[in-house]
């Protein structure tokens, strides 16, 4: 019985291993604007610096962007899975981001409303319908699934905002929000103050 368990535990630790590795090339494959990842929340998880550390499209970059929107104005572009912060002379800041699944992708403009650092989350209850294994509070810190930084949209409930599951960087993933890496939300947080414009399309023509 005792080999037998074991059999069974070395089995099961290797399947979780497996689906790990598999979800982490996916993001390291994937290409701007065509990948739905089929990923749970997990909160308590850390990742460590080299999971967080993203390489090609989605690593942080200043890149071309012609635009009549003003300098600190937000764009994202949903389908590619970019976050662009306006710099002056056509330049831009890029960030690599993870967007809401099929059902749960925006448009529109808003504002940042409330900055938050190391927010508490709650999950809502369309959330917990389909994760019923989530805790109803967790408090701030490594391991939450908000990450490191919140900026909140208007009155909606959407937020951009760090995550502890930077695989999913690239993806369609979300109830709605955007999510960037722990490194990326701190730097983005640092750059724009309340009030700053954000405006979400599918689709953004550089």
């Amino acid at each position: 019985m005792r080999l037998r368990a074991g059999l069974l535990l070395r089995f099961a630790l290797g399947a979780a291993l497996a689906v790990t590795a598999t979800a982490f090339a996916q993001a390291a494959t994937a290409v701007p604007g065509q990948d739905e990842m089929n990923i749970g929340d997990q909160p308590g998880y850390q990742p460590t610096p080299e999971e967080e550390q993203l390489t090609g499209a989605y690593e942080k970059q200043e890149v071309f962007f012609r635009t009549t929107e003003a300098p600190g104005t937000i764009i994202i572009d949903t389908k590619n899975r970019f976050l662009y912060l306006l710099q002056p002379g056509n330049r831009a800041l890029r960030y690599g981001i993870g967007v809401g699944r099929d059902g749960f992708t925006w448009s529109g403009l808003q504002k940042i409303s409330r900055k938050q650092e190391w927010p508490d989350w709650r999950p809502p209850p369309e959330m917990i319908e389909r994760q019923p294994y989530l805790p109803r509070f967790m408090a701030g810190g490594p391991g939450n699934p908000l990450g490191a930084r919140a900026m909140y949209l208007g009155a909606t409930v959407y937020r951009i905002h760090g995550t502890n599951q930077p695989q999913t960087i690239g993806h369609a993933v979300s109830s709605g929000c955007f999510r960037l890496v722990n490194d990326d939300v701190i730097d983005l947080y640092s750059r724009v103050p309340v009030g700053t414009k954000v405006i979400i399309k599918q689709a953004v023509a550089l």
